[in-house]
C-alpha cells in the first residue's frame, strides 16, 4: 500500500506543530522520520492515525484520498500504530488485549477467546513475532510488550505501520530485536513508518529518511551515504557536538559514602546487596549496567524515596534518612528516571512544576499561602536561563516535548546550591539537541565541585561522561573502572556477570578475543550482557 501526506497542517493554541508537511511511504518500505522532541513527528502520526484532524492539507491511499474521523477509520484503512506509551490493560491476558476492539463472538454472543487465540498465534508465527497468547501483559518485560502491539496492529491487517519513539523503553538487547522484527515486516511488504530521534537507529534500519524541523520537513537522507554528524545538523539546525567535551576531574573530599547497601524491591527481593561506592566531590561516577541490576533501588536509597535494609549512605558525612525532604535540604538534587511519572506533574503548569521542591520556603510562601508573584518571576528567569521551549510558564507540563520537560526538572533541580547530584537515564527519550545540552549543565555542575553520580543504559553515556565507571550485575558493584581506559567489551563483560570475581578483565577479555567470542559485539548488547537476568 503506498501512502502519501500532502500538505498537512495542525495548529494548537499558539503553535503550529506541522506546517505543510508532504510526505510519501512506498509499500515495503521502512521510512524514518526524525526530528528533535517538539519537531511535530507525534503529531503528524496522530493526524495520520486520525487522533487529530488536521487542519489543513490531504491524506492518500493508493492515489485515493481519504478522511480519517477516528483511530477506527485509519484501522479500516490499513494503517496500524504502536505508540511510544502502549496502550495495553495491564490485568488482562494477551489475547485479550489484542481482541479488543474487535472481539471475536462465538454462537449465543459469548467471546470468541479459543479463534482469537488461533489468529494471534497465526500472526506472531507469520512475522516471527513469538508473543504467548495467554500470559498476563503485566508479567512481561519492555520488549515483550511491544511485541504485542505490534501482533495487535497485525492482527487488524495493518498495511502501513507506525512505530512511534519504539526503543525509548529498550535494552540495546530488545533494540536488536526489534529491528530484525521491522526488516521481516518489511521484506513481506509491510510499510513502517519510524518515529525517532536516535541517528544511529535510522542509519542501522531504515530504508529512507525525512528530518523536521520546528515542524516543517526541511530535507531527507539516504542512510546508506549519510552521516550522524548530517543529520544531527538538519535536525537541530546547527552543528550538534556529539561526544561530550571535557576536563580532566579534580576530585576533592568525599560527598557520597555507600557502605554495605542492602536494598529491596517491590516485590521484596534483595535488589542491590551489598553495595559500597565512593563519589567525590568535582567527580562523575557513571553506573552501567543492564536495566534490573538494582540500579533503580540504588538511586532511590540514596535520594531517601526507598527504606535501607542494611549498610548505610552518608552524604557530606551525615546518614541519609528515608525522607526525600531530608535529603533536598542537605543539597540534593535528582533527576529520576521517568519523568513523568517521578519528576512531573501532568496537570500542573510550567511554573507549578518548577516549585514541587520548593513551594514551602520563602520567597514562594510563608507556610499558609504560596507567592504567586515570587513564583512567577522565578518560572520566568528558569524558563529563559535553560533555554524551556514552552508558549507560556502557565502551559500545561504534560503539553510540551520529552526533552523540554527534562530541561524544567534540570532547571528546577540546579538552580541552588548543590553538593550532589543523582541522575537516572537523564538523557532517556531525547533528541541529540537535548542530550548535548543535558550533558554540558552536568560537566558544568562537576567542575564547580559538585559531586555527579549518574546511573544510564546507554553505554555511550556512561563512557564518555563518567570519570569512573561502577558496573551493576545482581545487586552488586561487580567493579570500579577509570573511564579514560575502559572499553565496550570490557565494560559488556562486567555487565553481563563474565568475571564474577575469578579472572581479572584483561584475562578475560585476552581469552574472549581469542575464542573470537567478542567480533560484533556492540556496546552494551549481544554476547556477554546476555547472560544478566531478564530487564
Amino acid at each position: 500500500m503506498k501512502l502519501e501526506l500532502r500538505g498537512i497542517t495542525k495548529r494548537f493554541p499558539g503553535v503550529i506543530a506541522n506546517a505543510g508537511i508532504d510526505l510519501v511511504v512506498e509499500p515495503g518500505q521502512i521510512h524514518a522520520l526524525l526530528g528533535e522532541n517538539g519537531a511535530g513527528k507525534s503529531t503528524l502520526m496522530n493526524v495520520l492515525y486520525g487522533l487529530y484532524k488536521a487542519d489543513e492539507g490531504e491524506i492518500l491511499v493508493d492515489g485515493t484520498p481519504v478522511t480519517f474521523h477516528d483511530p477506527g477509520d485509519a484501522i479500516k484503512a490499513g494503517i496500524g500504530m504502536v505508540h511510544q506509551h502502549f496502550m495495553l490493560v495491564p490485568v488482562f491476558t494477551v489475547t485479550e488485549n489484542i481482541m479488543l476492539g474487535m472481539e471475536s463472538v462465538a454462537f449465543g454472543g459469548l467471546l470468541d477467546l479459543k479463534e482469537a487465540r488461533r489468529r494471534i498465534v497465526e500472526v506472531s508465527e507469520r512475522h516471527g513475532l513469538h508473543v504467548d497468547p495467554d500470559a498476563t501483559v503485566e508479567d512481561l518485560p519492555v520488549g515483550v510488550r511491544q511485541r504485542v502491539e505490534i501482533v495487535k496492529a497485525l492482527y487488524r491487517h495493518s498495511s502501513v505501520l507506525i512505530l512511534d519513539e519504539p526503543t525509548a523503553v529498550l535494552t540495546p538487547q530488545e533494540d536488536e530485536e526489534l529491528f530484525e522484527v521491522m526488516r521481516s515486516l518489511a521484506a513481506n511488504g509491510t510499510s513502517i513508518i519510524f518515529i525517532t530521534h536516535k541517528l544511529n537507529e535510522v542509519l542501522e534500519v531504515a530504508d529512507t529518511i525525512t528530518v523536521l524541523r520546528r515542524g516543517r520537513v526541511v530535507g531527507s537522507a539516504d542512510p546508506r551515504t549519510a552521516t550522524q554528524e548530517q543529520l544531527a545538523d538538519m535536525m537541530v539546525g546547527r552543528a550538534v557536538q556529539l561526544e561530550v567535551s571535557k576536563e580532566p576531574a579534580t576530585p576533592g573530599d568525599p560527598v557520597l559514602e555507600i557502605s554495605g547497601l542492602k536494598v529491596r524491591d517491590d516485590r521484596g527481593h534483595l535488589a542491590v546487596n551489598g553495595v559500597d561506592l565512593t563519589v567525590r566531590a568535582g567527580e562523575i561516577v557513571s553506573v552501567a549496567g543492564v536495566q534490573g541490576n538494582g540500579q533503580t533501588e540504588l538511586v532511590e536509597a540514596i535520594t531517601g524515596l526507598r527504606p535501607i535494609e542494611e549498610g548505610e549512605v552518608r552524604i557530606g558525612g551525615e546518614v541519609v534518612r528515608p525522607s526525600p525532604r531530608r535529603v533536598y535540604l542537605d543539597g540534593v538534587a535528582h533527576i529520576p528516571e521517568d519523568r513523568l511519572e517521578e519528576g512531573l506533574v501532568p496537570g500542573f503548569n510550567v511554573a507549578e512544576n518548577l516549585m514541587l521542591n520548593a513551594y514551602f520556603r520563602a520567597p514562594y510562601s510563608d507556610g499558609i499561602r504560596l507567592h504567586q508573584d515570587a513564583i512567577e518571576s522565578l518560572a520566568e528567569g528558569q524558563v529563559e536561563q535553560y533555554d524551556v521551549r514552552t508558549p507560556s510558564i502557565f502551559n500545561d507540563i504534560g503539553n510540551l516535548s520529552g526533552g523540554n520537560q527534562q530541561k524544567v526538572i534540570v532547571a528546577r533541580e540546579f538552580s541552588r546550591p548543590i553538593r550532589l547530584l543523582v541522575g537516572a537515564q537523564p538523557t532517556r527519550g531525547l533528541d541529540v539537541g537535548s542530550i548535548e545540552y543535558i550533558h554540558k549543565r552536568v560537566v558544568q555542575k562537576r567542575d564547580e565541585g559538585t559531586a555527579v553520580l549518574i546511573v544510564s543504559t546507554e553505554l555511550d553515556e556512561v563512557m564518555t561522561l563518567g570519570d569512573r565507571i561502577a558496573v551493576m550485575y545482581q545487586g552488586k558493584v561487580v567493579d570500579v573502572v577509570e573511564a579514560a581506559t575502559a572499553t565496550p567489551q570490557q565494560l559488556g563483560l562486567l555487565m553481563g556477570g563474565a568475571l564474577a570475581g575469578q579472572l581479572s578483565i584483561d584475562e578475560v577479555v585476552a581469552a574472549a578475543a581469542a575464542a573470537g567470542a567478542t567480533s560484533g559485539t556492540k556496546p552494551g548488547g549481544g554476547g556477554a550482557s546476555d547472560a544478566g537476568p531478564p530487564s
